[in-house]
C-alpha cells in the first residue's frame, strides 16, 4: 500500500505542477495556478498521515516506511527548488519571459552552486532522519525496527556522496575554456583554372 501510495504522490506531484503551470501561463490565471503549486505539500502530509497509519494497524516496518521517509525528505529538500525552476522556463516559454539562467558551469560560482544543491540533500536527509526516528520511537520494539534504522543510514550514505562530489568542485573547479582570438577573415581562395 505504502509503494502504491509514494508512486501516487510522486505523480500527483507532476500533475499538480503540470496543472498550476498551465493556469499560471496558458490560462492566464496566475493566483489559481499558485493555489495548485501550493497544494503539493499536502501530498507528503497525506504520505505522512498513511504511514503513521500503517504502522499503527500493526504493519510491520520494512523498507516501503523507510522509502516514504526519504520520499518525504527529498521532496522538502529539494521540491521548492525543482518547483522555482520548473516555473521560470514555463514563465520563458509559455509567458515571453526571459530565459533563466543556468546553473554555472565554471569556477567557484559552479562550486557554490553545487554546495547549495548539497544543503538541500543535507534537509533532506536530517528531514528523513527525524521521521524514520518518530516511527521507530513509534513502534517501540528494538526487533521491529532494523529496516527503519537503516533507511537512516541510507540517507546520510546519500548525503555523504553527494558532498564529496560537491567538494570536488570546490578542490577542482572546473576551467572555462580558453577563448580563441577571432581567426582572421580570409578571402576564399580562387580555383585554379587548368
Amino acid at each position: 500500500m505504502i509503494v502504491a501510495l509514494i508512486a501516487a504522490c510522486e505523480i500527483g506531484f507532476w500533475v499538480l505542477l503540470a496543472a498550476g503551470l498551465s493556469f499560471r501561463y496558458l490560462l492566464r490565471m496566475p493566483r489559481t495556478g499558485l493555489a495548485l503549486l501550493l497544494c503539493e505539500p499536502l501530498l507528503e502530509v497525506v504520505l505522512l498521515v498513511a504511514t503513521a497509519l500503517d504502522l499503527k494497524n500493526g504493519a510491520e516496518p520494512n523498507w516501503t516506511h523507510g522509502l516514504a521517509a526519504l520520499y518525504i525528505g527529498y521532496t522538502v529538500g529539494h521540491g521548492h527548488r525543482t518547483v522555482k525552476w520548473l516555473d521560470g522556463h514555463a514563465a520563458h516559454r509559455l509567458a515571453g519571459a526571459p530565459k533563466p539562467l543556468g546553473a554555472p558551469r565554471y569556477g567557484m560560482a559552479r562550486a557554490r552552486h553545487e554546495g547549495k544543491v548539497w544543503l538541500g540533500t543535507l534537509l533532506a536527509a536530517a528531514v528523513a532522519t527525524v521521521l524514520l526516528q518518530l516511527a521507530i520511537w513509534y513502534v517501540d520494539d528494538p526487533s521491529r525496527v532494523t529496516s527503519l534504522e537503516s533507511w537512516r543510514y541510507a540517507a546520510w550514505r546519500a548525503a555523504g556522496i553527494h558532498g564529496l562530489i560537491a567538494l570536488s568542485y570546490l578542490i577542482w573547479p572546473r576551467k572555462a575554456p580558453a577563448v580563441e582570438p577571432d581567426a582572421a577573415v580570409t578571402a576564399p581562395k580562387e580555383s585554379v583554372r587548368r
